[in-house]
């Protein structure tokens, strides 16, 4: 929907591009509205800002105000546009979750029907454009990662599977896997979830037992696959035995866990977090290409790495110094580094020889 920067709430997402008189966004897609992006767009005069329907928690989006003006023929029949619908389940999922999440808190079972209503459909929509699924960091903010979290590793988790040639019911049971991994926070103390600062040693040994908590509500589940109990208390463990709540290594990990642990690892390093700031998502790629070896899957790596870096030529991108243009050649060895075409001056740089500019965001792929 079209609005004026007066109606917005923080928490709106921003469907397209904000320009003012300079060659950049003064405002980008996808970005979740703060207090600070309202106060540019009325010194930019921005007259309307295109949002989508609801709120980066999954409520609703109401307008604060209606503009006073009147609006014209024009206006009037152009069709209210929204997020797209993936988006749009997506946010209800979210909120779905945070309902859920706050019931374990206050001492409920999980019910896994509920779980399984909101996850699987979501799975499903996923799996036919996995694109989707690498900017669900755009829609979390700060005070609601911790819910969006969930939704997104669950995704993640299904369509790696689907990239290692996982049967479909076991790539359902690892979206699962990766859906109720972080269960076991809602038994965490809520002051050492929202703690804006870093964390002692004695609340980061609390946050470790999470895992456990997870399996420990799982336990009891009939209906629920072993496998899926492992991967949850195992999500957090890692190749070399550094990981937590056993420290176990490479011979006793489950493969859902290894799925889980890459999926979570990429979500919270490219997502907004109270005490960190979030990194260009194939900046995170390089990192974990630098460390699979240590701490993660390297098979499982390699098939999250694939899954995102499936360009083609005529893929059109956004660079980390806010410039755009479009792919013209892929190194299979160097996927994340690719040769791109600058728009602004038709100049063609190979990103492995720029070892400090890399790929932000994929704007479009080539119909």
């Amino acid at each position: 929907m079209r609005v004026h920067p007066s109606q917005l709430v923080p928490g709106c997402m921003v469907l397209k591009d904000v320009m003012g008189q300079t060659n950049h966004p003064i405002i980008e897609k996808n970005t979740v509205i703060k207090p600070i992006h309202i106060t540019v767009l009325h010194k930019f005069l921005i007259e309307e800002i295109d949002v989508g329907p609801k709120l980066a928690s999954g409520e609703v989006f109401k307008p604060e105000e209606y503009i006073e003006e009147e609006e014209s023929e024009e206006a009037k029949n152009t069709p209210v546009r929204g997020i797209t619908s993936f988006a749009d389940q997506y946010l209800d999922a979210v909120q779905a979750y945070k309902s859920m999440f706050k019931n374990w808190q206050a001492g409920s079972s999980i019910d896994i029907s509920k779980v399984r209503k909101t996850i699987v459909p979501l799975i499903h929509e996923a799996l036919k454009d996995k694109s989707q699924v690498f900017m669900l960091h755009h829609y979390s903010t700060k005070e609601n990662y911790f819910y969006h979290h969930s939704i997104a590793v669950g995704l993640l988790s299904s369509i790696i599977a689907k990239q290692m040639n996982f049967s479909q019911g076991e790539i359902i049971q690892i979206g699962l896997t990766g859906f109720l991994s972080d269960a076991g926070m809602s038994k965490i103390e809520e002051r050492i979830m929202k703690k804006r600062g870093p964390l002692t040693s004695r609340e980061f040994e609390e946050v470790k037992k999470h895992p456990t908590y997870s399996y420990r509500l799982l336990e009891k589940i009939p209906v629920l696959k072993n496998e899926v109990r492992i991967g949850v208390l195992q999500h957090h463990e890692r190749r070399d035995g550094s990981g937590y709540p056993i420290g176990i290594a490479e011979d006793k990990l489950h493969p859902y866990g290894k799925i889980v642990a890459v999926s979570d690892m990429y979500h919270a390093m490219t997502s907004e977090r109270i005490y960190k700031t979030k990194k260009s998502p194939f900046k995170v790629i390089e990192e974990m290409m630098q460390d699979q070896f240590g701490k993660f899957d390297h098979k499982v790596v390699q098939a999250f790495i694939d899954s995102m870096t499936n360009f083609s030529t005529g893929t059109k991108v956004k660079l980390s110094n806010n410039q755009e243009g479009e792919i013209v050649f892929i190194e299979a060895k160097t996927p994340t580094r690719p040769m791109v075409r600058l728009f602004h001056n038709n100049e063609i740089i190979h990103l492995k020889n720029y070892r400090d500019l890399f790929i932000e965001e994929i704007v479009s792929n080539p119909s």
